[in-house]
């Protein structure tokens, strides 16, 4: 392959790789603001119940902020590819900022659940943008050394955030979850700014708001089933069906919409590449069983082995230690051997092993047993998280990176949404059953309002209501992961069929040798710093 503009930093000379890793720690800044805001503000919120009163709106508090990233994530990558990167991720950075210091300073859940939704559709441009800047800067046969660094932030994130939230909430009060967000957006606006150079772009296109319009009901429709079912609704109740229905007309609509605009916001041509429609299809089943998992983990540690809640952060650290290690290994291969496939089916076949490992825990499983189940669930984890954004962005041309990364990015958070809505409902019936079958229907129909209790509340139960309790929840975390297991056989089995294609970036092609395996405009990638 030629040398163009967009060789890797470490290719260009000079003091420019300085630079690059600059803009990267920025980049890792705002991607930390990201994960970080929901582990923070959700260990503040009985706080904020308490002073703000609300509780019946809780939940909105989380659904507003979900609905509205999951909704703006692909138009935020559609406007970068359309008017340029940098400013468009700027002015995510400011909306997310300006979301954050209105929601710290909310005097009503009415307000706080507003401006959580303006914080939420600038983090929709958040993640997107890191991931697209990304791709701009660094050709994907070198991405991969820099696997570790993000896999780092996920592990700072999942383990910091609920420790941070609480010090936060306890010394200086749970509006400073929110603040917090100004000082670290702050540094990453200033260094982007300053250092992060990319190409001006200008498009006489028109935005596709039709087709921007009818993605967001759709994506609403589908995130508020996966919220309301088998909870505010019953699943066959006429608002959920309602819903579905919906969902499924204003997506064919916007299918129709898109096969005719000129510059439609989610170009369907992508998705003629046999390996990001798989590797879409892969990232959905990583998100539904990883997201879904996950938040039965803590539950399981802190209800059946007596972990304190405070620390839930640090339950999960053999996953993400596990997840950060392998991640930083495979990028590695990945940018010396430009070979990828193997390691998404390697993962897997990870993530199969681990979840049906952990549908073994029962009320006797030690936390070593349990955190070494984990660690092979996190290896897996570690092998697909970045390798799959790696094979959606090297799969399209790079005027398509941003709607690229955001299509990668949102079939993940919807896989999240059902994983969560789905493993949820089957939690909660199994735990209702487990209680029916011990302690008689009075049991089960206790439990039927959501199948959860505090360590302090379950210390407060008679010997045979709590031991039916923690047989109830091991017996709903057992079904979880077993169907957890069986469902990512389905991403092991479509790993299979993934092609080996050259990486961009990568050594230089023989002058015969056929390049139709590589995006057209290779050559078209821009100066990155």
């Amino acid at each position: 392959m030629a040398a163009t503009q967009a060789t890797a930093p470490a290719e260009r000379g000079g003091k420019q790789p300085a630079s690059v890793r600059v803009v990267l720690f920025a980049l890792m800044i705002a991607m930390l603001l990201a994960m970080l805001d929901n582990m923070i503000v959700g260990t503040a919120m009985p706080t904020i119940v308490g002073e703000l009163g609300g509780l019946d709106h809780l939940s909105w508090v989380v659904t507003a902020y979900t609905l509205a990233t999951a909704a703006s994530t692909p138009i935020w990558g559609k406007l970068g590819d359309m008017y340029g990167r940098k400013g468009v991720f700027l002015a995510s950075i400011v909306l997310f900022l300006i979301g954050s210091a209105l929601s710290g300073m909310a005097q009503d859940m009415g307000q706080l659940i507003a401006f959580r939704a303006v914080q939420g559709l600038g983090a929709g441009g958040l993640m997107v943008g890191v991931m697209a800047i990304i791709g701009d800067l660094i050709p994907p046969r070198e991405r991969g050394k820099y696997q570790g660094m993000m896999a780092g932030v996920m592990a700072v994130a999942m383990i910091g955030g609920p420790l941070v939230g609480g010090t936060i909430t306890d010394h200086l009060g749970w509006r400073w979850s929110f603040y917090i967000n100004l000082p670290l957006g702050a540094i990453a606006l200033a260094m982007v700014t300053a250092v992060l150079h990319l190409p001006k772009k200008r498009t006489q296109a028109r935005i596709d708001y039709v087709g921007a319009a009818l993605l967001t009901l759709g994506i609403t429709a589908l995130v508020l089933i996966t919220t309301w079912g088998g909870t505010e609704y019953a699943w066959g109740s006429a608002q959920i069906v309602g819903l579905g229905a919906l969902g499924v007309l204003s997506l064919a609509a916007f299918v129709l919409v898109e096969r005719k605009v000129s510059e439609p916001v989610l170009p369907l041509h992508i998705f003629r590449n046999g390996n990001f429609s798989l590797v879409t299809v892969i990232g959905f089943l990583v998100g539904f069983v990883m997201f879904g998992s996950m938040t039965f983990l803590p539950l399981f540690q802190q209800t059946v082995q007596g972990a304190s809640a405070t620390n839930s952060g640090l339950l999960l650290l053999p996953m993400l230690l596990a997840m950060m290690a392998v991640s930083l290994v495979a990028g590695r291969i990945t940018t010396t051997s430009g070979r990828y496939k193997i390691f998404v089916v390697g993962g897997g076949a990870l993530i199969t092993a681990g979840l049906f490992l952990l549908s073994l825990m029962d009320t006797g499983t030690s936390r070593f047993t349990s955190g070494a189940y984990m660690a092979v669930l996190g290896a897996g984890m570690g092998f697909l998280m970045q390798t799959t954004m790696l094979i959606a962005q090297n799969s399209v041309e790079m005027k398509d990176m941003g709607v690229g990364s955001s299509s990668a990015t949102l079939f993940r958070t919807i896989g999240g949404s059902f994983g969560v809505a789905i493993f949820g409902a089957l939690f909660t019936h199994q735990v209702q059953n487990t209680m029916t079958e011990r302690v008689g229907a009075a049991g089960g129909k206790a439990m039927s309002g959501g199948a959860q209790l505090d360590p302090s509340g379950l210390a407060q139960l008679p010997a045979a209501l709590k031991d039916a309790y923690l047989h109830a929840v091991a017996d709903g975390t057992h079904l979880v992961f077993l169907w957890g297991a069986a469902i990512s056989v389905i991403g092991f089995a479509a790993a299979w069929f993934l092609k080996e294609v050259p990486l961009r970036g990568g050594p230089a092609k023989p002058a015969d040798a056929p390049r139709d395996a590589v995006p057209a405009d290779e050559a078209k990638q821009p100066q990155g710093v």
